[in-house]
């Protein structure tokens, strides 16, 4: 199942382009050198709202934010713990640079590195000034004032600035740089729990506060940090299970976790309490396989948590759960039919399916 964005839901209806194209997008009739700095994340108001109308602090424009002066080169996010490249004076992620004996910049060697705290200052003061500029509700407001075919927004932004953060943390985890995409998760984590202490548990925040801690739980399983991990996933878990189960990417995101604390109970030698989480994973998946039957996506996770329920069966001592697991699995897999153009999933199906056969072949009598 393709990963969707915990935030799409987050954006004003006005703001329906997604970032990655809007920024490519320039103002009709507009002359680009007339257009004032807006701040890069959305949340300047429309003229003649009714509304605040806050500025980008820095002076970025939304219509065109680039890799720039407060981003790592590397990476391609936001610079964390900054490293100056000496003597060069390049500036990179610490964590980033390390892995270079070259300035990938300008080719120098790296005699050393030293480190930038001005620059990391604004850095911080740029995340800090988008995360903190709100639009207030303006209370007794003259009705003749405010005409129909004018948009008033009274509305807190910070969400928006979660969907950047979570833009930078992926940016960051792909590159290796875990700590920086643990630090930008944090920030975004604290700022959905602020606005569910202010605005209540709605489902949209549950969701998306899900979706960050399961990401933390992620970026402490990359650094080796397995009790952090299960923390993560484990509240991560605690708010989706409070949502509706009739949404396929919050189930496939619930499953998902469950498993993962799976496997790192599974690692630690705590083969029974893998198994109760492997085995809530498959409850969940196989009740959204009832719901949504004609999914094969579904259908294929269901039949991968029904391998990892029978290998720890197996491992338990339990052959004949572990062989009826396998089966079942087998069963499924070998009756699901494709279209032609699902090329991934039959893949993922073939190698499924010849893990299933391999685990009933070894156990076979010679």
């Amino acid at each position: 199942m393709k990963p969707v964005c915990p935030f799409v839901k987050a954006s004003r209806p006005e703001d329906a382009p997604p970032p990655s194209s809007r920024k490519h997008q320039k103002e009709a009739g507009a002359d680009p050198a007339s257009v004032s700095p807006k701040c890069p994340f959305g949340y300047d108001a429309p003229p003649d709202s009714g509304a605040i109308s806050p500025k980008c602090p820095l002076g970025y424009d939304s219509q065109t934010f680039k890799l720039g002066p407060l981003s790592c080169m590397i990476c391609q996010a936001l610079l964390f713990d900054c490293a100056k490249c000496v003597p060069c004076s390049h500036v990179f992620c610490k964590a980033c640079i390390l892995r270079f004996k070259d300035c990938p910049l300008c080719g120098a060697d790296i005699e050393g590195t030293e480190a930038d705290s001005n620059l990391q200052s604004i850095v911080d003061r740029f995340i800090e000034g988008h995360g903190r500029i709100k639009r207030s509700h303006v209370e007794n407001v003259d009705k003749e004032e405010v005409s129909a075919k004018e948009t008033v927004i009274y509305e807190d932004v910070s969400l928006e600035r979660g969907a950047f953060l979570v833009q930078q943390a992926m940016r960051a985890f792909r590159a290796q740089n875990v700590e920086s995409a643990k630090s930008r998760l944090s920030v975004c984590a604290e700022d959905i729990r602020d606005q569910i202490t202010r605005t209540g548990s709605t489902s949209e925040l549950c969701s998306q506060l899900g979706a960050v801690l399961g990401m933390l739980g992620d970026c402490c399983r990359a650094i080796g940090d397995a009790a952090s991990a299960v923390t993560y996933f484990e509240e991560s878990v605690g708010f989706l299970e409070k949502l509706p189960a009739d949404d396929m990417e919050i189930t496939h995101t619930l499953s998902v976790s469950l498993n993962k604390i799976g496997d790192l109970k599974y690692y630690d030698g705590d083969l029974q309490a893998a198994r109760s989480y492997y085995d809530r994973s498959l409850n969940v998946r196989q009740d959204a396989a009832k719901d949504s039957p004609d999914v094969p996506s579904q259908i294929l996770d269901v039949a991968v948590s029904l391998a990892k329920v029978a290998d720890v069966d197996r491992s338990l001592g339990n052959e004949n759960n572990a062989t009826q697991g396998f089966q079942e699995g087998i069963k499924l897999l070998e009756s699901l039919t494709l279209k032609s153009e699902d090329i991934g999933l039959e893949q993922r199906r073939q190698s499924v399916l010849e893990f299933l056969k391999s685990q009933l072949v070894e156990k076979e009598p010679k």
